[in-house]
């Protein structure tokens, strides 16, 4: 009964670590996008070394970048997938300036670029 009750709790582990939370998928993404205050404040939490200036959500999605970048997402729902290329777009059309820095710290050698580069040019034409 033991092992049953404990192959029942590993078993919810590995289920909760299958996706990454839908806590904040109802965020109005536009209203960050278009408010240059809380842009700038979500980007300063994604390029600080620490966490004392990100609000709850930015702080889950700095740790969620590396993650869905190693493994292509893959742990994102499909309102993620599309909220990631929604930002990425208006990053890379609207705000170069602010897509280069976070480029810069999370894909330094470029890898990713490579690695996405045919989904880069289609959410960046």
């Amino acid at each position: 009964m033991q092992k049953c009750a404990l192959a029942l709790l590993l078993a919810c582990l590995v289920a909760a670590t299958a996706a990454y939370t839908t806590k904040y998928d109802n965020i109005d993404l536009d209203e960050i996008l278009h408010n240059d205050r809380l842009l700038k404040k979500y980007h300063e939490c994604l390029l600080s070394d620490g966490d004392a200036s990100c609000t709850p959500d930015g702080k889950e999605l700095k740790a969620a970048i590396p993650d869905a970048l190693t493994n292509e997402c893959s742990k994102c729902n499909e309102k993620q997938k599309a909220g990631a290329e929604k930002v990425i777009r208006f990053l890379i059309k609207e705000k170069p300036d602010l897509w280069t820095p976070l480029e810069n710290k999370y894909d330094p050698s470029g890898s990713y670029r490579q690695k996405y580069d045919q989904e880069l040019k289609r959410v960046s034409a």
